[in-house]
This record gives C-alpha cells, structure tokens and sequence, in this order.
C-alpha cells in the first residue's frame, strides 16, 4: 500500500499552484472555497492509485467545482473527474485501438450490488457487499476471464455501472492488481465495446 501514498501537502500545495498558473479563478475557488485541501488530496490521491492522469489540471478542478457546489462526497468528485478524462484513462489503457474489449457482471449480480449500494448509502463505499461465497466466487471468475485476456495479450477492464464502480475497483484488483474497473460513463463515443466475458453467473 505505502507505494500508493501520496506525499502529503507538498504535492498538492504544487498542484494547486499550477492551478494558480494556469487559471487563477478556478484555482481560488476551489481551495478553500469551494472544498477543503484535504478533499482535495483525497481526490487526487484516489486518481493517482487506479493511474489516472492528472496533469489535466484544469479538466480535474473544473469536474470537481461541478460537484462541489452539490456535495462534499469525495467519491462523487472522483466519479465526475474520472468521466470528464475519460478519453485520456481509456486511450491510456488501450491506446488507439477501436475496440475496447471489456468483462461484465452477470446482470442480476450487478443489481444485488446496485441494489444493496444504495440500501447501505455512500458508507457501502468500503467493502463489498456479497456473502463470502459469492465474493470468493466472483474474484476466481474474474482471475480465470483476466489470465484469458492477458494470454491474448489484451488488457483486462471489467465494465460496471458508475454506483458501484469504485467498490468493485477495490475488491477486483485485491484478486487482478492488473484490472481497470471502468463505469458505463466512462466509455468514450469513440470506442466501441466487445465483451469478452460475463462473470458472476450462478
């Protein structure tokens, strides 16, 4: 975990400098106006552990100020940057190629999810809600579907509804350190999507 670290407010306070450079208004009304430094890092530092670009300063502080003005949530600024670098996260995963081939969840699986995320609220954010068996289930699924993809030499990105993405993101690269967890949203008009594999059936 400790390589995921982020320095603590060094490279914030840099980052919110180049906000300063670059768009001076936007980088006063996000700190402290707008959310606090520490939701800030929490944000960046949530980016920065899945690989997510963020030299897109102003893209990131705009998507966040969108947000802001509605909720404090962390998870919820995470969610609208990661859709406003959609292009750059998927081009940085599978470059220029057309095709994005991705795993799903079986459907009725997803909706247990959905449905239990939304029961539980944003505190769900935490852990997975599935009884052991079908988590322990799920992770060999997705084992066997990523070791395909990787033997064909794709990249393994399991596609999910944007609820559950980062609860799902976190419990699949505990089994697939490899896998990108990518929500519906996040598909940009310009790829087109094959599904490789559905997993979580029975």
């Amino acid at each position: 975990m400790a390589g995921h670290d982020l320095p603590k407010q060094p490279v914030t306070v840099g980052r919110n400098t180049q906000l300063s450079k670059t768009s001076p208004k936007l980088a006063e009304e996000l700190v402290p106006g707008m959310i606090s430094l520490s939701t800030l890092l929490k944000v960046l530092q949530a980016l920065l552990q899945e690989q997510v670009p963020v030299r897109d300063i102003r893209t990131i502080a705009e998507a966040i100020a969108n947000v802001a003005v509605k909720s404090q949530d962390p998870a919820a600024m995470v969610s609208a940057v990661r859709v406003a670098l959609s292009r750059a996260i998927v081009q940085g995963i599978v470059g220029l190629e057309l095709e994005l081939p991705v795993i799903t969840l079986e459907p009725r699986l997803e909706q247990i999810l959905l449905n239990s995320i939304q029961k539980a609220g944003q505190g769900a954010e935490d852990g997975i809600l599935l009884e052991p068996g079908m988590a322990e289930k799920l992770q060999r699924s997705l084992m066997e579907a990523a070791q395909r993809q990787e033997m064909l030499g794709k990249p393994v990105i399991l596609l999910v509804a944007g609820p559950v993405r980062a609860m799902l993101s976190r419990f699949a690269r505990l089994a697939v350190p490899s896998i990108h967890v990518l929500a519906y949203q996040e598909i940009p008009d310009n790829k087109q999507v094959t599904i490789v594999a559905t997993v979580g059936q029975n």
